[in-house]
């Protein structure tokens, strides 16, 4: 995975070659790990990817890392926008009641006060990734964007058809945890 001499990579190649790197990987890389295969800091790489984002490559930033996501045109998937609320310990649940009927939790979002509407990246899709996101929540005692709100976030899901997000939102109904308009 990494370069082959040990000298610093420039601007264009670089991107190049962190853009063939992701392509060809099927989980996500560290910024961390790009910065050392290329011989730049891990701020040169974040801007690498924003331009690289800039250009209308589809990548995405999880918490495991960067990851290249282009959607096939026999792929097209259905985006939604639900309001939930529920305490921290319920987090686990929320998630897994989503991913669990097959459906992708993309990002959470927050209104605060000060700062407006904070959206963060998730982009869970089984129990695994979950587990994994949760437990980077934990091991760095962050906090869950909903914290900041006592609860009240939105998530945008994605799935390959509309009836799996449908399903979704009735099972977050029953579980108390999905909003819905009156």
């Amino acid at each position: 995975m990494s370069t082959d001499s040990g000298k610093k990579m420039l601007g264009e190649e670089r991107r190049e070659w962190i853009l063939k790197l992701l392509k060809d990987s099927g989980n996500p890389i560290t910024g961390g790990i790009l910065a050392k295969n290329t011989n730049v800091s891990r701020q040169v790489i974040v801007g690498d990817i924003t331009l690289l984002k800039a250009r209308d490559e589809p990548i995405i930033a999880t918490s495991q890392g960067y990851m290249y996501m282009p959607i096939p045109e026999d792929k097209k998937r259905f985006e939604k926008t639900i309001a939930c609320f529920h305490q921290r310990d319920q987090a686990e649940e929320e998630l897994n009641i989503i991913v669990d009927l097959g459906v992708t939790v993309k990002d959470v979002k927050v209104e605060h006060p000060v700062y407006g509407d904070l959206t963060a990246s998730i982009m869970v899709s089984n129990r695994q990734e979950v587990q994994a996101f949760l437990g980077q929540i934990a091991n760095t005692n962050a906090a869950l964007l909903s914290d900041l709100t006592s609860g009240f976030h939105l998530h945008t899901l994605t799935a390959t058809n509309e009836k799996a997000i449908l399903k979704a939102e009735q099972h977050l109904k029953s579980a108390g945890i999905l909003i819905e308009e009156n």
